[in-house]
């Protein structure tokens, strides 16, 4: 389970984002200062693409087929974008307190630690509805990483739109979150702007 963290400071870093937002304590939420400062257009564009490709944790093909669904959707298209991000199931593991970090989250679904609704899924980028139940699975919840989470569960701060009892093990989705819930330092904007050129 030890993940050197090195990589995704560097790239962090690179970005200008805090790690804090891929769950890494002892990060402030903070943009670390960029390397780069002058920029084109197309490079703020894609820098911002970037920057929520990374902080999720999709490719470019996954994203390239979110942007395609939400610009079919009521609503503003980059506001879409970001909600259908954040209803991953990964992403929903580690909203809710359920992992520490978003690749602990992505290897606890991947790993079938999670049920969502009784059945076991797999797929990190399963998409929750309104009224979901996630939960450990019954086998997974003796193991040393759920007692863990357990005990660190006060260093999470879970958002309103999730209902987290981990003392059980357990999340609903009370509802899809809003763009002014949601604390991601990215300018939707600009990757609208990029897609759609």
């Amino acid at each position: 389970m030890a993940v050197s963290k090195d990589p995704v400071y560097k790239r962090a870093r690179a970005l200008g984002i805090s790690p804090a937002y891929l769950g890494y304590a002892g990060s402030s939420n903070r943009a670390l200062p960029k390397r780069r400062s002058k920029l084109s257009e197309y490079g703020m564009q894609q820098r911002e693409k970037q920057k929520a490709k990374f902080i999720y944790g999709v490719s470019e093909k996954q994203f390239r087929g979110y942007y395609d669904k939400a610009s079919r959707m009521k609503g503003q298209t980059g506001e879409q974008l970001i909600i259908l991000c954040e209803r991953r199931l990964d992403n929903v593991a580690f909203r809710s307190g359920l992992a520490r970090t978003r690749r602990e989250a992505r290897q606890i679904v991947t790993h079938g630690h999670l049920l969502v609704n009784g059945k076991q899924v797999d797929i990190p980028s399963y998409l929750i509805e309104e009224g979901d139940v996630i939960e450990v699975r019954e086998k997974s919840k003796s193991s040393t990483l759920f007692k863990t989470i357990k005990e660190v569960n006060a260093a999470f701060g879970v958002v309103e739109w999730l209902n987290s009892d981990i003392e059980n093990l357990k999340v609903k989705v009370e509802k899809f979150p809003t763009r002014e819930e949601i604390d991601i330092p990215v300018e939707e904007r600009m990757i609208v702007e990029f897609y759609s050129k």
